[in-house]
């Protein structure tokens, strides 16, 4: 099948959710490599997960779920929702992935070749649709002494830098992989790390995340001083330094409300309510987070997750009537855990295949061996662990068929107590399977005894943990509460614990203003038409239906806002919920589960510090995990809200428009998911100010045997600024065969004169700097070239500016020769399967023709170009 055909399979299936649907087609359809689909709706992939894992059900005695039990609670995403990993790679043949979300490495040697082979096995891990954490807290500070021509450490920023690269490198379907750095508050050079993120263009494809103690808290609190040391869990420490704790805590806040990063991590608590920390000496001990903060792990672990639909337990939803069906929900939980038993054997099988192939591939041992030690260190965690996170989405929607408010005391008493009942059944389930398949390989009953958590199930249970006790349990952990981003867009409800973000919101289609019947709300300053039509969100029309009130008729704006302040979610978006109500309710919920919970708060942009300050506070003293907030528009690149400007549209009645449909504040890796399917519905806020540094990518090519080379500057990802010419000595361009990555420098001058320069490190650490990048290439070139970078600074999509580019009418040679190349250049950029428009393949003449990795190929027959 075509994508065409199962993108409009799918949306019928989502009943015309053009977002849902696309995110099915684009993240989760089977494929081939060749763009071949072969499911056209979900159903069939639903179908493909089961028919798994009775296959693995079936290789146990006594074996209990069959295809019709588990595609009763799967289909159509309305209880047991398996996340990402599972949906993509299960029973998959076509790409090798892992089935795991999370993953934590690190062999935390202070090394050259340590460091290296951190940076390999990200790459390694990421190339199978992983998302990576490790921890820098062993790296030594910037100054340091070590034994090479170096003389000095250079400090752990070069090296945040190599790994955001290697992320940012590491294409995944479409998409970036998903990194997160962490280091420990004792850390001599945790400034460094902490403002590696503000100056712009340094670590973008990371998140960051400060592990804070509680000792530090405390001095924070009392307004002492603070000591850190390297080693940082030495006794006899190389380095000691005393520093003012408020005067560190004050930059973190800074930093967060200015930047949303770094992220907070209450390291203390993570370890002390960690049960696999309870087996540290088979090598659990927990180092660091998943890229969204909701799995804590140990080097070489993983973590496979699930996410139960909680508005799909609400009886009668919305009526005075509503009730939680609990018997349903216990039920499902049970079956919930068996299955995700069945998908470690899964995850198993895979790692197996993995290592499969990377014995037969053709590379040297010498060359695979980082690989495959890597692979078999995961094997080994996975079986001795049997690690599973099976967790919630759809809270927010869930409240509100209920009636409850989001974010009061009674919302948060039923949520706390729905997370509890999840907590008791999965640890009851998962010693049920114990009794029929055996325990976690290192189960050891008297090193868990004086975990919280399980004195808490024990206060709760008593004959679960006696049970427990005798037979053991199937799996060394079991909760948590992941974003669920693009299952909350499939399922059509709410993410994770979060409210619902907007009731309510407008949004923008662009249409042909040749069309006769078309009609036109909004032109942008590029000159494109756009309709606008409100979209209400999927409960809320629920809410509509059992009202009376009419779901197919047009309404004002001041009708909408009736609706709404009638309606549950009534002051329990994400914007109006008390900040401090939720996280209140974060720790609360956390007590239930052995991981941890992704979650943010969402701030206004007028928000001060001292909240920002008082928030995390509270968040440490309330038990949460870790904390992350986000300031609306704290972060450039991303869709933003617009300010409440009035458009006459439908026979002159003026409405506000609201452009909200992203969730802000969600972590950097989940923004591309939200972004990826909006991108041409909505005009991209980029800087209106160009930032001093960017990244830059250095694209080299051939045209008529002359050498070229192109400098593209980057904002977030996207093409920001283009030079290109000669690449040759005789301008000064000439650049080392190496060099593929650095950076752009805007300088000015007393005059207000711009220069551009170039800056990259070379293999030894030392920069190196070319010189006014505009004086290096013809002039010709250069005015050329600053028509396309304001294009693109617009956001312009880049099959647009290409187009551009391709129709200028030049006559000199050199010129077209330097126009041919810019259209190589910008297409590195354009997403993989990309379809090009209105023309048809040489070779079988289908219109087909994709864009892979900057070339062109038909999807129909595999011819492929570069052009």
């Amino acid at each position: 099948m075509t994508f065409e055909e199962v993108y409009k399979s799918s949306l019928d299936y989502f009943c015309g959710d053009e977002l849902a649907a696309k995110v099915f087609v684009d993240k989760y359809a089977l494929k081939s490599n060749k763009g071949e689909y072969f499911e056209s709706t979900p159903n069939e992939m639903h179908q493909r997960i089961a028919r798994e894992i009775v296959r693995i059900e079936q290789k146990y005695p006594n074996p209990i779920l069959t295809e019709k039990n588990i595609l009763e609670v799967i289909s159509d995403f309305n209880y047991l929702i398996p996340q990402g990993g599972n949906m993509f790679g299960i029973g998959n043949s076509y790409q090798l992935t892992s089935l795991s979300n999370c993953f934590v490495i690190g062999n935390r040697t202070d090394s050259y070749g340590g460091i290296m082979r951190t940076d390999e096995e990200q790459i390694q891990l990421m190339k199978r649709r992983g998302g990576v954490g490790h921890d820098l807290s062993h790296i030594r500070p910037r100054g340091s002494p070590v034994n090479n021509s170096a003389i000095t450490s250079t400090g752990m920023v070069p090296f945040m830098e190599r790994y955001s690269n290697s992320t940012r490198e590491v294409a995944q379907e479409g998409r970036r992989g998903a990194l997160m750095l962490s280091m420990s508050v004792e850390h001599p050079e945790i400034e460094s790390f902490i403002d590696a993120k503000i100056e712009e263009g340094k670590v973008t494809g990371a998140n960051i995340s400060v592990k804070l103690t509680d000792e530090f808290m405390r001095a924070v609190e009392s307004n002492r001083s603070f000591i850190q040391r390297f080693p940082i869990d030495s006794e006899n420490p190389q380095i000691i330094k005393e520093i003012d704790a408020k005067d560190l805590w004050n930059k973190i806040i800074h930093n967060a409300w200015q930047s949303a990063e770094p992220g907070v991590l209450f390291w203390d608590t993570i370890l002390r309510e960690s049960i696999p920390d309870c087996y540290i000496d088979s090598g659990f001990g927990t180092v660091s987070t998943n890229p969204c903060g909701e799995i804590p792990l140990c080097p070489y672990d993983s973590c496979r997750l699930l996410a139960i639909n909680l508005y799909s337990y609400v009886k009668q939803p919305f009526k005075k009537e509503a009730e939680f069906d609990f018997d349903l929900f216990e039920e499902h939980v049970a079956l919930a855990q068996r299955m995700m038993d069945n998908i470690v054997d899964l995850e198993v099988e895979k790692i197996d295949a993995i290592l499969m192939k990377i014995i037969s591939d053709y590379e040297s041992d010498e060359i695979k061996h980082t690989e495959q030690l890597l692979w078999e260190k995961i094997r080994h965690k996975t079986l001795i662990g049997r690690r599973i996170g099976i967790g919630i989405t759809a809270e927010g929607d869930m409240l509100a068929a209920l009636g409850f408010r989001y974010g009061t005391e009674e919302a948060t008493n039923f949520a706390e107590r729905i997370q509890k009942v999840l907590a008791l059944s999965v640890y009851r389930a998962s010693v049920e399977v114990a009794k029929e398949r055996g325990a976690f390989e290192i189960f050891n009953i008297e090193l868990e005894k004086n975990n919280p958590f399980i004195h808490r199930l024990k206060e709760v249970d008593s004959q679960l943990i006696e049970d427990m006790q005798q037979f053991g349990r199937r799996n060394i952990a079991c909760l948590t509460i992941a974003p669920t981003g693009t299952t909350s867009l499939m399922s059509q409800t709410t993410s994770g614990i979060e409210p619902v973000f907007l009731p309510v919101y407008k949004r923008r289609r662009k249409v042909n203003p040749s069309d006769e019947i078309t009609k036109i709300d909004f032109v942008d300053e590029m000159g494109d038409s756009w309709v606008e039509y409100t979209v209400f969100h999927h409960k809320f029309v629920k809410w509509m239906e059992v009202q009376g009130y009419p779901t197919t008729r047009k309404y004002a704006q001041r009708e909408i806002d009736a609706l709404v302040a009638k309606s549950p979610y009534y002051k329990s978006t994400s914007n109006d919920v008390d900040w401090l109500q939720k996280v209140k309710m974060q720790g609360r919920i956390q007590r239930w589960v052995d991981h941890s919970i992704s979650v943010t708060i969402n701030l206004p942009n007028e928000t001060k510090e001292e909240l920002v300050n008082y928030l995390y506070i509270e968040a440490w003293k309330s038990g949460c995990k870790g904390c992350t907030v986000y300031r609306d528009g704290s972060r450039n690149g991303v869709l933003v809200t617009t300010s409440k400007e009035n458009h006459k549209i439908d026979g002159g009645k003026e409405y506000g428009e609201n452009l909200q449909e992203m969730k802000s504040g969600v972590n950097q890796s989940e923004k591309a998911d939200f972004i990826s399917p909006a991108i041409n519905l909505y005009r991209v806020s980029f800087l209106a100010k160009r930032p001093s540094k960017l990244e830059a990518d250095v694209v080299r090519f051939q045209n008529n045997k002359e050498k070229w080379i192109a400098f593209i500057g980057l904002l977030n990802n996207f093409p920001y600024e283009i030079f290109t010419g000669l690449n040759d000595e005789e301008n000064g361009i000439f650049l080392p065969k190496s060099v593929s990555r650095g950076v752009i420098i805007k300088n000015v001058d007393e005059n207000g004169d711009k220069r551009y320069d170039f800056q990259y490190s070379n293999k030894h650490g030392c920069k190196t700097t070319i010189e006014g990048l505009s004086a290096k290439f013809n002039p010709e070139y250069w005015n050329y070239a600053k028509l396309i970078s304001g294009v693109l600074r617009y956001a312009m999509p880049l099959e647009q500016v290409i187009d551009l580019v391709h129709s200028l009418h030049l006559n000199d040679r050199s010129i077209n020769t330097w126009k041919s190349g810019v259209e190589r250049a910008l297409k590195k950029y354009i997403k993989t399967g990309t379809k090009l428009k209105g023309e048809k393949c040489s070779n079988c003449g289908q219109e087909s023709l994709v864009y892979q990795e900057g070339c062109i190929s038909c999807a129909s027959c595999g011819y492929s170009k570069c052009e």
